[in-house]
């Protein structure tokens, strides 16, 4: 939990092996006001033993790195702090390993040569809203589905949704906030993010990125 009054703080951890990079990102990090740079470490091992003394908001991890990359980090993030918030980043854009590591749990995925501005936004937006899509998750995703579907060559069985559970999902696909659609739809927050778990279980979905594929395959959502 943060310190009373810190709630416009978001603490950030980096962990990337390229120093320049990393020095890089946090110089344009620390400029923010609302952005504290708690942690750095060059590979995924030593991110996680500073976790065990340091719980940032959101963590920067790098996909490439020796000792311990970002894939096999990711999941132990995931497993061990549930409540941190990940941003992937990449020289590459392989949208197979995007669907891949979306659905491993990762919030958003960012190439390293994306502005700082971008992954200021990007850490605001998983920090606020729990993930961040942009163009090119939002074509990996719809990628990696038609391929599985190719592989698959069925249609995997429908989930019977309400009226109100399709519109909160279309709305969450649009990436508007849990307060913004409980305004939308005259719910309650807690409501809503009600709704979006019984999604989860009704499609099967572990994920909010497994969520934007069960509502581009249902055709709920066109892109």
């Amino acid at each position: 939990m943060k310190q009373e009054g810190s709630d416009d703080i978001i603490r950030v951890a980096i962990a990337d092996d390229h120093m320049l990079f990393r020095a890089g990102v946090k110089t344009a990090l620390s400029m923010k006001k609302d952005i504290r740079m708690v942690a750095e470490a060059d590979n995924g091992m030593q991110l996680l033993n500073l976790l065990k003394h340091i719980t940032p908001d959101v963590v920067l991890l790098d996909i490439q790195m020796p000792i311990m990359d970002g894939i096999a980090t990711l999941p132990e993030i995931k497993k061990l702090y549930p409540e941190i918030k990940v941003v992937m980043l990449t020289m590459h854009n392989d949208h197979s390993m995007i669907s891949k590591l979306m659905e491993l749990g990762a919030n958003a995925y960012l190439t390293k040569n994306s502005d700082s501005e971008v992954i200021y936004e990007a850490v605001k937006t998983v920090h606020e809203q729990e993930y961040f899509f942009n163009q090119l998750t939002n074509k990996a995703l719809i990628d990696g589905l038609r391929l599985k579907r190719q592989a698959e060559a069925i249609t995997p069985t429908e989930a019977k949704l309400s009226d109100k559970e399709v519109t909160i999902l279309r709305l969450m696909c649009e990436e508007k906030s849990t307060k913004e659609i409980a305004d939308m739809v005259d719910l309650s927050p807690r409501t809503v993010e009600a709704i979006r778990d019984k999604l989860k279980t009704k499609t099967g979905a572990k994920s909010m990125a497994g969520l934007v594929m069960y509502a581009v395959k249902s055709g709920i959502i066109t892109q």
